[in-house]
């Protein structure tokens, strides 16, 4: 036998004594698992959408990784939702997550703005799945009951904003300069001498038709007459580069 001062924040008289059985007999209707539920996934999806579509998708526009976001958050809140209310061992969940902090495309490198949207999604789904939206009230005498925490929803659902907040901050470009950048293999190596920089930027600037704002020579051929130039340029306002970052050089010199 316990007193409730030892459960909680559950809302019983202090002085009224029970048992776990009694407690555990107090289970949740049907009707208010499937108002959990219901409540859960929508703040889940609705949240979700709002970022994919306007921080996003609005700059990649890739429609394979808006469909990868929005499928995956809404199986994560069911798996995390069955895990909060089903005994599963440590093993098991430790290994779920194993499984997906694996997770990788063979096809291509998941980019690291992809990746931290990912991530993004799970947290997400993390907080929406296990919150606890219900709290256990009522007396020995009184029926005990569930009944929606009004003060834990409302915190779950700024919790939701702060984190949508925090991702329009950081996309804006009134406040961060979103500086991209190209690896280049370029011909002229007679310009990339420290007296002729000047000629060098126009001339990037004439043929990729970007506004280039620091360059660093790299790797110089002198038998092909090429050298890699990595360029760093300001992309304009709504504009995102998935694929400037190119790591190996087979991709540009002819074997």
């Amino acid at each position: 036998m316990i007193s409730m001062q030892e459960l909680g924040d559950y809302t019983i008289a202090d002085e009224d004594f029970f048992d776990f059985q009694t407690i555990t007999e107090a289970m949740m209707t049907t009707t208010q698992s499937m108002v959990e539920l219901l409540i859960r996934f929508f703040l889940n999806l609705i949240i979700c959408w709002v970022i994919v579509q306007f921080f996003y998708y609005k700059k990649s526009r890739r429609r394979d990784y808006y469909f990868t976001f929005m499928i995956f958050s809404s199986a994560m809140l069911m798996l995390l939702y069955i895990m909060g209310n089903v005994e599963v061992g440590v093993g098991l969940t430790l290994g779920l997550f194993a499984i997906f902090g694996v997770i990788r495309y063979r096809t291509e490198t998941v980019p690291i703005r992809e990746m931290t949207y990912l991530f993004v999604i799970i947290a997400l789904a993390a907080v929406n799945g296990l919150a606890p939206l219900y709290k256990l009230v009522g007396t020995v005498t009184d029926n005990i009951h569930y009944e929606l925490s009004w003060g834990t929803t409302l915190i779950t659902v700024i919790s939701n904003l702060l984190i949508v907040l925090l991702i329009s901050v950081l996309e804006s470009d009134r406040i961060l300069k979103h500086t991209s950048m190209k690896l280049v293999l370029y011909d002229r190596i007679e310009l990339i001498v420290p007296e002729r920089r000047e000629e060098l930027i126009a001339d990037l600037e004439e043929r990729i038709g970007l506004k280039v704002d620091n360059v660093e020579i790299g790797h110089v051929d002198f038998l092909k007459d090429s050298a890699f130039v990595k360029i760093y340029y300001t992309l304009e306002k709504g504009q995102t580069a998935a694929i400037d970052t190119i790591t190996k050089a087979n991709q540009f010199i002819e074997q």
